[in-house]
């Protein structure tokens, strides 16, 4: 009898620690996130370079391998801002789908094709780099721009996204501008993982730290980076050891930025660049795996704490409901009054879903997702478990994670 009233204390101890834990993890996430995804000055096209002022000259530059389904929205995005002095720098990184050949037809046919230039790179890699930085680095070589505008091959731009951005960079003296876009999520497995994506995000990279220069908290989004000439090549670019090899070049560059004393802002950019990251589960997937690990903060030691709190913050609330259909089963009657009853079982079920839907409701307006999508947050739960596990075994056991045909952190080479 004692050993059995002993069993439900402790169990009913477990419970609302649990409770408690859920509880602080979203009140916490909420203070650090507010949920938003950005929090900073929405950049809009209300910044403008004053009319008769000096209007310096941007190289934008995009890194593309096998982006046929992308590529020709964005250039011609690019190719259609209301700014008047900058070129378009496409980098066919070594394509074997139809990407050259689309831009072969916009060279030879849009109005404003005397901004693009297409360098073609071969698809064999230095030692020692990574694709993205490997092509972002040969395009700064024939850029000519006073700022350099890094950005996807996978985005689209609003007309006025440059005029808009590069104002706001000098009138708040940034030296790295980066910009959180909209993210376009058309599928069902977009909107299941895109909100557990920006949680993650969110909470170990919050806007207020990042845009504070007394924090060493960095970040930027690879999809839209703008950056003074002047700093990156005193930083020596992405051929700095470090930053040639990596596969989250968008961080590492802004810490980079930020550790040695410039500027870093980032901001809301949502009304000016849109973009479709992957297409399927299967690319999504592979898409998160190759950098979920690296990108992480805290060492080991912290994805570890983050692989055992995700399945306890996204999964265990939903499961509670079942531990009262377990608690209704016939009960011996001596035992009945010490264990744990299915009206506080709903108690807790109702203290811990309560602030997570209230969370994942109002990030899920944010990204605009209907929102009901907020009840598949124990589905994307399990499969960023997954993703996250499988990230850190292929990097750490040097199993190799593949991206666009390249294997990178493979026991064969880097």
């Amino acid at each position: 009898m004692k050993k059995t009233h002993r069993l439900h204390s402790w169990l009913r101890l477990l419970l609302w620690s649990h409770v408690a834990g859920v509880i602080s993890f979203y009140i916490v996430l909420w203070l650090r996130t507010a949920p938003r995804y950005l929090k900073g000055a929405k950049v809009s096209s209300a910044y403008g370079l004053t009319p008769g002022g000096v209007k310096p000259f941007v190289s934008i530059i995009v890194p593309a391998r096998n982006e046929e389904r992308n590529i020709r929205r964005c250039v011609e995005s690019l190719l259609e801002q209301d700014y008047d002095n900058y070129e378009v720098i496409v980098v066919d990184d070594g394509s074997s789908d139809c990407t050259a050949r689309i831009l072969d037809e916009l060279v030879a046919s849009h109005a404003h094709s005397d901004r693009l230039y297409v360098l073609r790179l071969r698809d064999e890699l230095p030692q020692g780099w990574a694709g993205k930085p490997h092509a972002i680095h040969e395009g700064t070589q024939e850029a000519h721009g006073e700022w350099l505008l890094f950005t996807d091959a996978d985005t689209w731009h609003a007309p006025d996204a440059l005029r808009s951005s590069l104002a706001q960079a000098i009138e708040e003296q940034a030296d790295l501008l980066t910009l959180g876009s909209t993210q376009e999520l058309p599928t069902f497995w977009d909107r299941v993982l895109m909100p557990m994506a920006y949680l993650g995000i969110s909470m170990m990279y919050p806007v207020k730290k990042v845009n504070d220069p007394l924090s060493s908290v960095a970040i930027a989004n690879g999809q839209y980076i703008l950056i003074r000439r002047s700093v990156y090549n005193m930083l020596g670019g992405y051929a700095r050891p470090g930053l040639r090899n990596t596969l989250i070049d968008d961080r590492n560059l802004a810490w980079t930025v930020k550790q040695q004393g410039f500027r870093l802002r980032l901001e809301d950019g949502r009304d000016l660049v849109h973009v479709h990251m992957y297409d399927g589960l299967r690319e999504a997937w592979r898409g998160w795996r190759k950098n979920v690990f690296l990108g992480s903060r805290g060492g080991l030691a912290f994805f570890v704490l983050m692989l055992i709190g995700l399945p306890m913050v996204a999964i265990a609330p939903f499961l509670l409901p079942l531990m009262i259909l377990i608690s209704r089963q016939k009960q011996a009657p001596h035992v009945q009054r010490n264990q744990i009853t299915p009206s506080e079982i709903g108690l807790a079920t109702l203290l811990e879903l309560g602030p997570l839907l209230a969370y994942r409701i109002v990030l899920d307006n944010e990204l605009k997702v209907p929102w009901y999508y907020a009840f598949t947050h124990p589905l994307a739960g399990a499969l960023f478990e997954g993703i996250l596990a499988q990230s850190a075994w292929r990097v750490l056991l040097r199993k190799g994670v593949d991206w666009r045909g390249r294997q990178y952190y493979h026991r064969t080479g880097e």
